[in-house]
């Protein structure tokens, strides 16, 4: 019960921590080379753009609850 709890707590902190050291990853569709195969012939990845990295889904996540916090939160007094 108690390595169960811990593996609970342990996963989503791992990831987050994972998102905040490297906020990129492999591009999942061409597994990081830029290309992919269409029809038979070698393409640029639609997905990354040949880029081979892509925002990780919890660093997006993060940018997305920042920027809605920041909209919706009042300048302070000092902010000017």
């Amino acid at each position: 019960m108690g390595t169960a709890c811990l593996i609970l707590v342990a996963a989503p902190l791992g990831y987050a921590l994972l998102c905040l050291g490297q906020p990129f990853g492999r591009c999942r569709r061409c597994a990081g080379t830029g290309k992919t195969e269409r029809r038979g012939a070698t393409v640029v990845c639609p997905r990354c753009r040949g880029e081979r990295w892509q925002l990780r889904r919890g660093r997006r996540l993060h940018n997305a609850w920042r920027r809605t916090h920041e909209a919706g939160t009042r300048p302070s007094r000092f902010d000017r």
